[in-house]
C-alpha cells in the first residue's frame, strides 16, 4: 500500500476536470440565454463545482490521514455536479465517485518490523 491515496485522488483530479469542462459549457450558455438577469449566476454553480472536486482530489494527495472527509466531500460534490454540471458528461462523475469511494476506503500502510530469532552458538555442548 502507498502512504497516500494517490489512485483516488488522481481519478477525483481527472473527473474534477471533466465536471469543470462541463460546467464551463453549461455557464456559457446559461450566460448567453439569460443575459445577466438574476438566474445568471445559477448556471456557474458547476463551474464552482468542478473548482471544488480539483481542489478536494489534491487535498487527497496533500493530506492523506483526512482522506475520510475528502472522500465523502468527492461523492457529495459527484452528486451535486448532476443537476448543475451534466455529471461532467457522466464519466467525470463516475471517475469522481469511484475516487471518492476509493480515499473512504483507503487504509493507510502498517509496516510491521520482521523479527527473527537467532539462536544462542554457544561454546559448551
Amino acid at each position: 500500500m502507498t502512504p497516500r491515496p494517490v489512485g483516488a485522488g488522481i481519478l477525483t483530479i481527472l473527473g474534477g476536470l471533466l465536471v469543470l469542462l462541463a460546467g464551463a459549457l453549461i455557464a456559457v450558455i446559461g450566460a448567453f440565454f439569460a443575459l445577466f438577469s438574476f438566474f445568471s449566476s445559477f448556471f456557474f454553480i458547476g463551474l464552482a463545482d468542478g473548482f471544488l472536486i480539483l481542489v478536494v482530489g489534491i487535498l487527497m494527495l496533500a493530506t492523506p490521514r483526512l482522506h475520510l472527509v475528502w472522500g465523502l466531500l468527492a461523492i457529495l460534490l459527484a452528486v451535486v455536479s448532476i443537476p448543475f454540471a451534466l455529471a461532467g458528461f457522466v464519466i467525470g462523475f463516475l471517475l469522481v465517485l469511484v475516487g471518492g469511494l476509493l480515499a473512504v476506503f483507503w487504509r493507510p500502510s502498517t509496516i510491521v518490523p520482521e523479527v527473527r530469532v537467532i539462536p544462542p552458538t554457544g561454546g559448551a555442548s
